[in-house]
């Protein structure tokens, strides 16, 4: 099988497709991974096929994660951002040329997905970690929180709608004068493709959000994404292992790309004291400019560790409320406290308080020296959340998740060449 997958954004967003990719590899398949630029190294060194994706968008993003401080940088960079997203499905085509895959898979931020799809004659794959597409009376759509009766839950995911609405001219755009193709609706349903159902890939657990019982067959919750373990063992640099040694394990904490640099001294101080002022020794990852702070006596700083490996080494986790930085936390058994941004990010963290794995989020915007310190206080002290932390990581580690997927890929072309094998031959070609 040539598979070609697509997706766009930060690490968070890239890591669980190079893992579907590499698990494609090592069952037989093709895989080509289609993202920014930055990521060619990782694939290149799993073995997995690369193709250039929006890498003038990766940069813009970054950009703004950091410097955007005014409002008017913010409309500057979108202003760049329009360009940038043309360019990307560009990229995305050129890949699928060479690439010649039987099937695509595809983030929806990645937008080309099933355009390209729909020009190759190929089966399309959506796919990302959160329960984003597909509309169900459980809950309402992840970017919202309040909890709202069924019907209106499932009304709340006509908000999908928005990318054709916001987009259809680019779109458009690409379909005539790159893919050769009609027109699409503008209010066309991503979840739809000539009268059926697209298959949707979820990678996250059953356990962390359970299958809502009005899911469709096409919805798959296969489990999370994670890489295979490295062939080199992970170590800690020797001023992190020193600190780890130095007393009871420490709690990490660490945003990832949110924050922003507008308010991270303040942000960084507030860590500080509340380290200081709870008793709590913190492991804090700077990510991209969230977080300004120095190591002392309570703190110890580092740029980046894989959470794989850190997390079991430490008491607890403190993150932005990722799909993928929460799966991870609870694999570890480890208790979770997030404290969110913004998108999905809260869905996850009422997730894990509602599981009873960690403490009720604290949004960024709210993080005082106070607030932060009680937080922290409960996640290491609440007995509910020790015990229920490590069960949840245990019914995890019986799940397959890119296996899962992977198994789903294969039913799915095979009963596309079947299918195209069935269609009555043209005799005059």
């Amino acid at each position: 099988m040539r598979a070609l997958i697509s997706t766009f954004g930060t690490r968070g967003d890239v890591e669980p497709y190079l893992a579907l990719a590499e698990r494609l590899r090592a069952e037989g398949h093709d895989p080509v991974l289609c993202a920014p630029e930055p990521y060619r190294a990782d694939a290149e060194a799993a073995g997995v096929g690369f193709e250039p994706g929006a890498t003038r968008m990766h940069e813009l993003v970054r950009e703004q994660m950091t410097t955007v401080i005014k409002p008017t940088d913010a409309v500057r960079t979108m202003r760049r951002m329009t360009d940038a997203m043309r360019e990307s499905l560009d990229d995305q085509w050129r890949a699928a040329q060479r690439t010649e895959p039987e099937v695509v898979i595809s983030h929806p931020k990645a937008l080309a997905g099933p355009h390209i799809a729909e020009r190759l004659g190929v089966p399309f794959v959506a796919s990302l970690p959160l329960p984003f597409l597909t509309p169900t009376r459980a809950f309402p759509i992840p970017f919202l929180t309040a909890d709202l009766p069924g019907p209106l839950n499932r009304a709340t995911y006509q908000f999908n709608r928005f990318t054709a609405i916001a987009y259809g001219g680019m779109i458009n755009r690409f379909r005539r004068t790159e893919l050769g193709i009609r027109r699409a609706s503008r209010l066309s349903d991503y979840l739809h493709r000539d009268g059926e159902q697209v298959p949707v890939l979820y990678p996250f657990s059953r356990h962390i959000v359970p299958r809502p019982a009005d899911y469709p067959d096409s919805a798959h919750i296969t489990g999370p994404w994670f890489r295979p373990e490295p062939p080199v063992a992970w170590t800690p640099p020797p001023a992190l292992r020193a600190f780890l040694d130095d007393g009871e394990p420490p709690v990490y904490l660490g945003f990832g790309s949110m924050g922003f640099r507008t308010d991270a001294a303040a942000r960084g101080l507030a860590v500080q004291q509340a380290a200081r002022a709870a008793g709590v020794r913190l492991v804090v990852s700077r990510g991209w400019g969230g977080i300004d702070v120095s190591d002392d006596e309570h703190v110890h700083v580092i740029d980046d560790a894989p959470h794989a490996e850190l997390f079991p080494l430490v008491a607890a986790v403190v993150h932005h409320g990722g799909s993928g930085t929460t799966a991870a936390g609870l694999r570890a058994g480890r208790p979770t406290l997030t404290c969110p941004v913004l998108g999905d990010q809260p869905f996850w963290g009422k997730r894990v308080h509602l599981l009873g794995a960690g403490p009720e989020p604290l949004p960024q915007k709210r993080i005082t020296a106070d607030g932060l310190s009680a937080r922290l206080r409960e996640l290491v002290d609440s007995a509910e959340h020790r015990r229920r932390a490590p069960e949840i990581a245990e019914r995890m580690s019986q799940e397959d998740g890119t296996g899962e997927a992977v198994s789903v890929l294969e039913r799915i072309v095979e009963r596309s060449h079947l299918t195209r094998d069935q269609r009555p031959r043209n005799p005059h070609r």
